[in-house]
């Protein structure tokens, strides 16, 4: 059932119309929880939320510093970072959810929600981030020396990599607002200081 509902919404996507569940939100998806539980999300209702594919080895990873900052920051308004670590890109978030875990709380301190690694892209992409996708393309890494490396690198794998809504790489973050609806994508060379306005928007 999970892949067929993952393959429906990416048909939807291709095609450029909704599935069905056209009024689907945040809240309707379950997630599997760092101790391999299922986590609803609808216990989420009400908060605003940035859900971010992570990994532990990656050049942005020190961005779990900001990110814990912002969950500080945030969270007695009502915030959450939802953090899924994917092994996806370039394998840089190996080793099992425990020890990504014990990984960054040692290093990055981070208190804010982790759940199990998961699959962004193809055919065993999570549901979640398939609806994410469908809600919010990919629109360009915006400017700057880091975003033109990302696209040349990209390039070099597919000509056409720009024109698809799939997860480009790790730290990408989808913004929730408190009706359950994805306000904004931001690619990993997003700057961070406007992700934190973008959510004071919201608070």
């Amino acid at each position: 059932m999970k892949r067929i509902t993952a393959m429906l919404l990416a048909l939807a996507a291709v095609f450029g119309c909704k599935p069905a569940s056209e009024g689907t939100k945040i809240y309707d998806f379950t997630v599997q929880g760092a101790d391999a539980q299922p986590v609803v999300l609808s216990q989420y209702k009400g908060k605003v939320l940035l859900v971010v594919n992570t990994a532990t080895q990656c050049g942005f990873t020190p961005q779990y510093t900001e990110l814990e900052t912002m969950y500080e920051k945030y969270a007695p308004k009502g915030f959450f970072v939802l953090d899924f670590p994917c092994n996806q890109f370039g394998g840089q978030a190996p080793g099992t959810i425990a020890e990504i875990r014990e990984f960054c709380t040692g290093q990055y301190h981070v208190s804010f929600p982790q759940f199990d690694k998961i699959e962004v892209n193809g055919e065993n992409e999570d549901p979640l981030f398939t609806w994410l996708k469908n809600e919010k393309g990919f629109e360009g890494f915006g400017e700057g020396r880091t975003a033109e490396m990302m696209d040349q690198m990209l390039k070099r794998g597919d000509a056409d990599y720009a024109s698809k809504p799939d997860i480009k790489w790790n730290f990408t973050k989808f913004l929730i607002d408190r009706k359950g609806k994805v306000i904004a994508r931001f690619e990993p060379t997003a700057d961070m200081a406007m992700i934190s306005k973008a959510i004071e928007e919201l608070l």
